[in-house]
């Protein structure tokens, strides 16, 4: 009763001179007799993100994260370069006074 049932392969033609006879077909009665009908394809809304998949997603985040680690060194070397001329103006003004 729960086993699936199988569509059988189409039988090979039987080659009798130059025509082809057909080999016995069976037909085999539907396992029930309900309508079936498909479901309707599921519908998205029009707008902008509605182009986005996957890849462009991804695509976009890399970026991201791309440009704020370049923003990150850019902000740490700023810092830094701000630290060395600190200490280089305090150590050449501490030459002077002697």
């Amino acid at each position: 009763m729960f086993r699936p049932k199988y569509p059988e392969a189409p039988k090979p033609s039987i080659v009798h001179g130059p025509t082809a006879v057909p080999a016995a077909q069976h037909s085999h009665a539907p396992a029930c007799s309900c309508q079936h009908t498909t479901a309707p394809a599921p519908t998205r809304p029009a707008g902008v993100l509605s182009g986005l998949n996957a890849g462009t997603v991804g695509a976009v985040i890399t970026v991201g994260i791309v440009l704020t680690a370049l923003l990150a060194a850019v902000a740490v070397t700023a810092v830094s370069v701000a630290v060395a001329a600190v200490v280089m103006r305090s150590l050449l003004a501490s030459q002077r006074r002697r």
